[in-house]
């Protein structure tokens, strides 16, 4: 490998085997080397998790002209093993997706594992962009659908990629969330987004076992509205590519009111403290 030329790593929550990971490789390797470490199984919706109360095992695999490592973990736990073990050299962007179904909205983003890669490499210092693509019906669900098309949506992962490879982050950004609406072409506009809230409305429906047993089945309706310049409006409504810029900085300000709270519960402390004594 090429000291001199870019190094990416690419990854996924939907399996090495997913058609997505391989587009957004095919894309990528026009501007840099790519070494695909993704999870051997599809891990959607696993969030930021890690891999500690079991050793994982890491089978090289080849698809097409890419070197691929399947690991038996999390989109967290394959870079925290890409960066630290599989990979030469630390790489200079790390690029997750392209997912099958959107993320949009904290709600998604949250429990996202094609995000959850990108806060992973982010946490470590290397920027990250994460890649995902509408799809229609229950099909992100099932195991008989035909994968999509990413050829579009992939042709538009690669420009911006090569684009952060050659000019860096954008000022501020720590990671680009992407998403494409379903059917998105190259002519797609572009729209820069904030991201949401809230995309879906919380459904819970209890049923019975045959043995009497209540369980629960937790799901979402999407909503049918969305907050101007938002991820979920652009993409959803709008029908364009929406770009968030995102950062890991989750602190809240240290306010007058937070200083009353600290200050309240001290002197209540000191309260129980000085009855204690007596």
């Amino acid at each position: 490998m090429s000291a001199s030329k870019k190094l990416v790593m690419v990854t996924n929550d939907d399996s090495v085997q997913s058609n997505g990971i391989i587009e957004l490789a095919r894309a990528v390797s026009k501007h840099a080397e790519v070494i695909i470490v993704a999870p051997e199984q599809p891990q959607s919706a696993t969030a930021l998790s890690l891999t500690f109360h079991k050793p994982l095992r890491v089978a090289k695999v080849r698809r097409e002209k890419f070197e691929c490592y399947a690991v038996s973990g999390s989109p967290g736990d394959c870079v925290m093993i890409g960066v630290n073990k599989i990979l030469p050299r630390r790489p200079d962007l790390v690029v997750s997706g392209i997912n099958i179904g959107d993320n949009n909205t904290f709600q998604d983003i949250l429990a996202s594992g094609t995000v959850a890669a990108a806060l992973e490499s982010a946490i470590t210092g290397i920027p990250a962009l994460a890649f995902s693509m509408e799809v229609g019906g229950e099909s992100m669900f099932a195991l008989e659908y035909d994968q999509p098309d990413f050829t579009n949506a992939a042709a538009i992962a690669g420009e911006v990629v090569g684009d952060v490879l050659e000019n860096g982050m954008p000022e501020g950004a720590e990671i680009l969330n992407v998403n494409f609406p379903e059917g998105v072409e190259l002519s797609t506009p572009i729209i820069l987004t904030q991201v949401g809230r809230r995309k879906y409305t919380d459904k819970v429906i209890v049923r019975k076992d045959p043995r009497g047993r209540a369980y629960y089945w937790l799901f979402g309706e999407r909503l049918s509205h969305f907050p101007t310049n938002t991820d979920a409006d652009a993409v959803l409504v709008k029908r364009r590519v929406s770009i968030s810029p995102m950062v890991l900085n989750m602190s809240g300000p240290i306010s007058n009111d937070l200083e009353k709270l600290r200050d309240r519960v001290q002197n209540k402390l000191k309260s129980r403290k000085s009855e204690r004594r007596r």
